[in-house]
């Protein structure tokens, strides 16, 4: 333990969270595109990237898609039975994302986004 304290400063030391959040934050459009399964073609969703978070920030009811993002751009996110990964930049990203669809089938495919 006395080991992993002095690591823990010099990384906040380092990397302070705060340098890496301006690069991310602010708002986001997802192209969710199906490659295989019965789900909808394409999805299109917009979404928030404060602080390492992923927010929904869309009107639709009933998505609650939520994730992060790392400080070295990698994405995770989850909504509803789906789960994507990727990475992104300051200004676009591209992931893959696999889930449930219609009559427990599974569907999986792509994703792009584009900050806006």
């Amino acid at each position: 333990m006395l080991f992993t304290a002095p690591l823990l400063v010099l990384a906040s030391i380092v990397h302070p969270r705060s340098a890496f959040a301006d690069v991310y934050d602010g708002n986001w459009m997802v192209l969710v595109i199906t490659e295989k399964g019965t789900c909808d073609r394409g999805y299109r969703y917009a979404v928030n990237v404060a602080n390492g978070k992923v927010r929904y920030t869309g009107d639709e009811r009933g998505v609650n898609l939520a994730g992060t993002v790392s400080s070295s751009s990698h994405v995770n996110v989850s909504d509803r039975g789906a789960e994507g990964s990727g990475r992104i930049s300051d200004k676009a990203g591209v992931g893959r994302w696999h889930g449930n669809g219609p009559n427990n089938t599974t569907c999986f495919g792509t994703w792009e986004a584009e900050r806006r």
